[in-house]
């Protein structure tokens, strides 16, 4: 399994974008993992001694979909703010984090995210809380997040 066979999966139309993403990260420091599950490839990209995850693409019912993982959520509330509304409609419908409301019941190694959105405050679960959907209106946001979330995770 190559990047090359993810990609033949990949819409025509995002092609560009996926290889953006993927050279930029490489040429940064992450390490790219690729894995398969039920609905297709997963590709992870992970950065740091820790080895963290940074990003995965997914297929969702035949669609391409990057999971960040916003750690540093905190420190680029604007980017939130000025997302479309169907991004942060996503964001709201996230399930709870159970490390907030119910820590036994969730992994110690759990870090959920708290966060202001829209005058209201947010306790997501990591897998599910920056899941988007890889469109026209989403590219340009994701690129950025990915991008702010990489360079705090440097700093760091």
């Amino acid at each position: 399994m190559t990047f090359e066979d993810f990609l033949i999966d990949v819409d025509p139309k995002y092609l560009g974008f996926v290889r953006e993403v993927n050279d930029d990260l490489i040429q940064k420091g992450c390490t790219l993992k690729m894995a398969t599950a039920k609905s297709g490839y997963v590709v992870s990209y992970y950065y740091g001694k820790k080895k963290r995850v940074l990003i995965n693409f997914v297929f969702r019912s035949g669609e391409l979909v990057a999971r960040i993982y916003g750690g540093n959520v905190d420190k680029y509330l604007d980017l939130l703010d000025s997302m479309p509304e169907d991004m942060k409609k996503l964001i709201k419908k996230a399930p709870k984090c159970k490390r907030f409301e119910e820590p036994p019941k969730c992994s110690p190694k759990c870090i959920g995210y708290a966060f202001p959105l829209d005058g209201d405050h947010h306790q997501k679960c990591r897998y599910n809380c920056f899941l988007f959907k890889v469109s026209d209106e989403s590219v340009p946001f994701i690129k950025e997040m990915i991008a702010k979330e990489l360079a705090f995770r440097m700093e760091g």
